[in-house]
């Protein structure tokens, strides 16, 4: 029996892609957990062939996630499975240790690929992922995505500084000392050439980093 475990906030994701699931993994179990508590709770306790995560799951942070779960399960193969853009997390993700990185509106064919692929012990990007950090490895060509100029850690505090927290709300989530926020909040504002967070919040809507809140109403 091959056991999975599908982390993702939106039931309806789970429910479509676990049906899936059934049909591309023979004799799977399969689990859910719907936030990065439930998820990392779950594979304490169980040894899971695959690993799906969201990214923008509620009080989840997928980057600590991702390197906790490693601590205790260095072996997890995980593929982050998510709308959010691929040229910036992709990266980061796969640096720490996650194995594929899918995009949801990947079609059957794709999502039957990369499931596979990491199942078996195998990274999996998508083609079009795959062709940018070629193009950008053989030319040496410089980021397109400012996010992409923050390091891990910043990307974490741009995130939350874009949804609305503030300095003390954000140093203790990260278990870190609210100076040590105020100085990645500098960098973060440097390094996106921004002068407050209203113009982070507007360049990570740009840059599908988080979504327009118009186009959920």
């Amino acid at each position: 029996m091959i056991k999975i475990l599908i982390a993702d906030d939106h039931a309806m994701v789970r429910e479509g892609l676990k049906i899936y699931m059934q049909n591309v993994v023979a004799h799977a179990s399969i689990e859910e957990a719907c936030d990065g508590n439930s998820a990392f709770e779950k594979i304490k306790q169980n040894d899971y062939a695959l690993i799906v995560l969201d990214i923008t799951m509620p009080a989840t942070d997928v980057f600590c996630l991702v390197s906790d779960i490693l601590k205790i399960k260095p072996y997890s193969r995980i593929l982050i499975f998510t709308i959010t853009s691929e040229e910036v997390y992709a990266k980061k993700l796969l640096t720490l240790g996650a194995m594929g990185y899918l995009n949801k509106e990947a079609d059957s064919a794709e999502i039957k690929k990369a499931i596979t692929n990491v199942i078996n012990g195998n990274k999996y990007l998508s083609l079009s992922l795959t062709d940018s950090l070629v193009d950008s490895a053989i030319h040496n060509k410089p980021t397109d995505n400012p996010f992409d100029l923050l390091t891990p850690r910043e990307l974490q505090v741009a995130r939350y500084l874009m949804n609305g927290s503030g300095i003390s709300e954000i140093g203790t989530a990260l278990q870190l000392h609210s100076s040590t926020i105020g100085t990645h909040k500098a960098k973060i504002l440097q390094k996106l050439r921004c002068t407050n967070i209203v113009e982070i919040h507007q360049l990570g809507i740009l840059y599908n980093i988080i979504k327009n809140e118009k186009d959920n109403g």
